[in-house]
């Protein structure tokens, strides 16, 4: 089990977390800043009563644009133990959302698996993360994860490291999702229409770097089934630090989305999610407000 030295995700930090923080800004007391029903996943997540999310404190990547800037960077948020985490999803569970959805959850992989193993959870998990990750960790997870909701990001080095400040990402997010499909396989739907298994590559496309996005797929196009379920996100938002990296100082348009588009369908997928140009509205970012971790 992961202890003491982090390496849990590729930073790497190689520090007791016990006693200092890592590079994601915490140690390894979990924080959490919202824990209560999402509407804004994908259908077969979110369905008819919500996808059970709960909102992990820092980051392991800290994108320049994160929507989430306020609890990835800033780490606000409460800290919580094991069982505190394990009320949570019972209260989760009780209020009758489809599955508990962990968000940003790399950097807590240790406490998590502490969680879930002792919690049997009754409704499927959902590992909701950027992607970047280590096969070591996600191989604590086998068995207890149902659903994995990894988004890979970038294609190319030099634009990983400009924006994320991490050149390898792509390197390790390849292997990570193909361990995470070795796990799950493809996305299975029930017959209420919400997943109770498999894996969604999610990617949000960013303005200006529409070439990553045809990168990545044509990559994903290689090396994983057709059947594969991607989810191509239109809902960018300028937020956190994006001013200062023009393109992303603005929202994408509709040419380059609908390029996006053509050859995605081009590429032969036969499970894909787009989303509408309405999705990119900073009303969609969660509330922060500590909701459902009043403990």
């Amino acid at each position: 089990m992961i202890k003491l030295k982090c390496s849990v995700c590729p930073r790497k930090c190689n520090i007791d977390r016990d006693i200092a923080k890592g590079y994601c800004g915490l140690d390894s007391r979990i924080k959490i800043s919202r824990a209560a029903p999402h509407f804004w996943e994908e259908p077969c997540i979110s369905g008819s009563k919500g996808s059970g999310a709960v909102f992990f404190t820092g980051c392991s990547l800290k994108c320049v644009f994160c929507q989430n800037y306020e609890i990835s960077h800033l780490n606000n948020g409460r800290t919580v133990n094991i069982d505190d985490l394990i009320h949570v999803f019972d209260n989760l569970v009780y209020s009758g959302v489809h599955n508990i959805n962990l968000v940003t959850p790399t950097h807590y992989t240790a406490e998590i698996y502490k969680a879930l193993k002792k919690f049997n959870s009754p409704i499927p998990v959902v590992w909701n993360s950027s992607g970047y990750e280590t096969v070591d960790s996600l191989k604590m997870l086998e068995g207890l994860v149902d659903i994995y909701l990894p988004d890979i990001k970038f294609y190319d080095s030099n634009i990983s490291l400009k924006y994320s400040g991490a050149e390898n990402y792509f390197e390790f997010a390849a292997k990570a999702v193909k361990e995470m499909f070795r796990q799950v396989g493809n996305l299975h739907i029930n017959e209420e229409g919400i997943a109770d298994k498999g894996l969604i590559i999610r990617h949000l496309v960013l303005p200006g770097n529409i070439s990553q996005t045809i990168k990545i797929f044509s990559y994903v196009a290689e090396n994983f089934p057709k059947q594969t379920a991607i989810s191509i996100m239109r809902q960018y938002v300028p937020c956190a630090d994006a001013a200062s990296f023009p393109p992303l100082n603005r929202k994408l348009t509709s040419k380059e989305y609908q390029i996006v588009k053509k050859k995605i369908l081009e590429l032969g997928f036969e499970n894909i999610y787009f989303q509408k140009a309405e999705s990119a509205e900073k009303t969609f970012i969660p509330q922060f407000d500590y909701e459902g971790i009043d403990l």
